[in-house]
């Protein structure tokens, strides 16, 4: 789960550069001394966060580097569940260090004295010091300390401890180097082709998450900068928003999967009574009682259950105890409230008392998540059914999806009643939305306007139309195709949150600027019908936006600039720097390598030397790496080895089985889950599919084609790819399949 708030962690919302100990414990942050006194604040993406190292789950060890004053200051942290911190702090200039919310300070430090007892939450604490130092003047129940540093980077080590605890300062530096040790031992990492992408995706999750005082509770915003007043953010000290808390659950699914439910969590104890998840919900601006934001959390949380195992006796299914009863009170909750035009699903805001301004268009356009979008710009608000005068491809298709991952939620569940009725649904809305919403002239799915005409605006959330399963196979690719034009969403810089060719284009914000979470939906809805030749490069293409922001800046963004040049790290300029939602576009690539589907995983070989390690995973930690061969290992057991031109997919490991099967031309081998030496199955430019017992042993028998399920996600073979479309197959051994092309018809997932 999230972290219980006990223990030294950077809980503090308003900094990077200190830990405090909850529930009740002294705070402790540092700074350099500068021309006008100390420099303790003020360390924001925007202005003086220099890097963000690791950052455990648990506070247990973080690293940080900033500037100011013409300094440098890098500090490492040793804190987590105990009661014990340990920290160090280099910089070339004088290290102010600032020990906050006490009681009292005995015996007053001087310069000869490197410690002192203070006390605070009415215990007396031991604060020792490497390096004598001066006190400055400081505000009340606090101690600021200045260290005699020379100006060569020489470390400043601190050790701050309840009184009479076993240990010394002089032990900060092997505490330090145990617990980084530790750390690295069990953090997602990435390189190659994938370069830094696990450590930019983990930093913008762990470093965002803070206590809230007022609520007693640990929480994962999306951005601690965001929310933050003091840091120049748009709230008080927190603030949780809906498909933000969605997009960072699934991040953190990567990290740390208890992490990652938690996260998941933090949002649905704000349903209201009819089961609307709101749009917000803050400490000094309350709840947007009058709208939500875009159905995405049965697709994240299924997603993130998928990838938590290799087979459904290891997922975590807690998580979808916890969170499906909610969930699909969200989900009832749309059609209720939001049918609009033609009776398909808009964006709206509903009339709240003492709020002028809902029931409005601005704050339908809210709803949407996509606030300024052109999308929007001739859209009018209708007050008899308090939507927008526009039904939206991207709401319908999302909310069809959505009906889709929580049948199988359901499924998983034993809600077999409530299985059938989401299908049922899903199945009826998918043939009214690809009815009504198909523009035959432009040859695509566009928003319908209440006069029945179709709106000519062109974003990716038309892409969100395959997500959904809507087009067959023919038409999904021509759309696909033509909207990947580079004059529209696609070129270097892809998906675009409007086409460059729409006259609404401005780069700017929702105005095209580039945003991780709908270049998720879309590229999901590519995968979904196979379309690799399409969804590779543009995986790719943001994969390098993703590392060159990280970089050069140490950012991971809000959104990220449709046009080359654009540094956004201005206020103005409406990105923030540090929102883990950005994680995504990392979470895209991870992908090629290895996917989490609902037939078992994908793996395969991305073209280039790559590798992602320590994915968390109910049975151990996964590592993928591609190199002259693909290998996928499980706590350093070699699972598949096999030819970079083999992909396998459907693949599903259980203590007495291993099923799979092998799409392209090479040589493969295959552990039987007893371990025992590996079985080698050679694919040659078709498909092979194989199922091994304990003892390695295989039969033969031809794998059939079958028809694809609502949500699932089928390949084919693309330029510089492997991929084939096979169905899976039961009890068997190894066999040929067609590669015929698979369907999307029917309920079944």
């Amino acid at each position: 789960m999230t972290p219980a708030a006990t223990g030294w962690n950077t809980w503090d919302v308003r900094t990077h550069t200190g830990m405090n100990l909850l529930p009740s414990g002294p705070r402790v942050r540092f700074g350099v001394l500068g021309p006008e006194g100390p420099v303790l604040d003020g360390f924001t993406w925007r202005d003086g966060l220099d890097r963000l190292g690791h950052h455990t789950v648990d506070g247990s060890f973080a690293e940080v580097t900033v500037r100011a004053a013409d300094h440098r200051l890098r500090l490492i942290f040793a804190g987590g569940p105990g009661e014990v911190l340990h920290a160090r702090a280099e910089s070339t200039g004088t290290v102010v260090l600032s020990v906050e919310d006490l009681d009292g300070v005995e015996p007053d430090p001087d310069a000869a004295s490197p410690a002192c007892t203070v006390l605070a939450g009415g215990r007396r604490w031991t604060l020792t010091t490497s390096s004598p130092a001066r006190r400055l003047d400081g505000p009340a129940h606090t101690l600021v300390l200045a260290f005699g540093t020379r100006g060569d980077g020489a470390a400043v080590d601190l050790r701050i401890a309840p009184e009479q605890a076993p240990g010394t300062v002089a032990g900060t530096g092997d505490v330090l180097a145990a617990r980084r040790a530790d750390a690295d031992r069990t953090r997602l990492r990435s390189g190659g082709w994938l370069g830094a992408a696990a450590d930019a995706l983990t930093r913008a999750v762990t470093w965002n998450t803070i206590h809230a005082p007022d609520i007693g509770q640990v929480l994962t915003p999306t951005s601690r900068d965001f929310v933050s007043a003091e840091r120049k953010g748009f709230y008080g000290t927190w603030a949780l928003h809906a498909w933000d808390t969605f997009f960072t659950g699934l991040a953190a699914s990567a990290v740390d999967r208890d992490y990652a439910r938690g996260v998941f969590g933090q949002i649905l104890t704000y349903a209201d009574e009819a089961g609307m998840i709101p749009n917000r919900v803050s400490d000094d601006r309350g709840r947007t009682d009058d709208r939500s934001q875009p159905p995405v959390g049965a697709l994240t949380v299924y997603q993130a259950y998928l990838a938590g195992g290799l087979s459904p006796e290891t997922r975590d299914t807690a998580l979808l105890d916890d969170t499906f009863p909610a969930l699909l009170a969200w989900h009832d909750w749309w059609p209720r409230a939001r049918r609009g035009p033609h009776g398909l699903l808009a964006w709206g805001s509903d009339p709240v008392a003492d709020d002028p301004a809902s029931a409005t268009l601005d704050r339908a356009k809210r709803e949407s998540g996509l606030d300024d979008s052109p999308m929007y710009d001739e859209a009018v608000y209708d007050p008899a059914t308090h939507t927008m005068d526009l039904a939206d491809v991207g709401l319908n298709a999302l909310h069809i999806a959505d009906a889709e991952a929580l049948a199988e939620i359901a499924d998983i569940l034993g809600e077999h009643a409530t299985v059938g009725r989401l299908r049922t649904e899903a199945g009826a809305a998918k043939e009214v939305a690809d009815r009504l919403l198909w523009d035959d002239d432009r040859g695509g799915y566009r928003n319908l306007t209440a006069t029945g005409t179709h709106d000519p605006h062109v974003s990716p959330t038309m892409l969100y139309a395959l997500l959904g399963g809507l087009p067959e196979d023919g038409r999904a690719r021509a759309m696909a195709t033509e909207l990947l034009r580079p004059e529209a969403l696609g070129g270097v810089r892809p998906l675009p949150s409007v086409a460059r060719n729409d006259p609404g284009f401005a780069a700017t914000y929702w105005r095209g600027r580039i945003w991780a979470p709908m270049a998720y939906l879309a590229v999901r809805g590519l995968r979904r019908y196979g379309l690799t030749e399409l969804s590779r490069p543009v995986v790719g293409a943001l994969l390098r936006l993703f590392l060159d922001e990280w970089r050069e800046y140490g950012h991971v963004r809000e959104n990220y600039p449709a046009v080359d040049g654009e540094n956004l790290t201005g206020l103005q300029k409406r990105s923030d720097g540090l929102m883990a939602w950005g994680g995504l576009l990392a979470y895209l690539a991870f992908g090629e390598l290895a996917d989490a589907r609902p037939d078992g995983w994908r793996f395969a070989h991305p073209g280039e030397p790559a590798e992602l390690c320590n994915l968390p995973l109910g049975e151990g930690r996964l590592d993928v790496r591609a190199a002259d061969r693909l290998t996928v290992a499980l706590d350093g057991r070699v699972l598949l080895d096999m030819a970079p031109g083999v992909v396998v997919r459907g693949y599903r490991l259980t203590a007495d089985r291993v099923t799979g099967t092998a799409d392209g031309t090479g040589d493969l081998l295959v552990t039987p889950p007893g371990g025992g030496p590996p079985v080698p199955v050679d694919v040659g430019g078709g498909s092979r599919s194989f199922v091994f017992g304990q003892d390695g042993g295989p039969a033969e028998r031809e794998a059939p084609v079958t028809t694809g399920g609502p949500i699932d996600e089928v390949d084919e073979v693309g330029e510089g790819g492997a991929d084939g479309e096979a169905g899976e197959v039961g009890a068997g051994g190894v066999g040929d399949a067609d590669r015929a092309g698979a369907a999307r018809e029917g309920s079944g997932g």
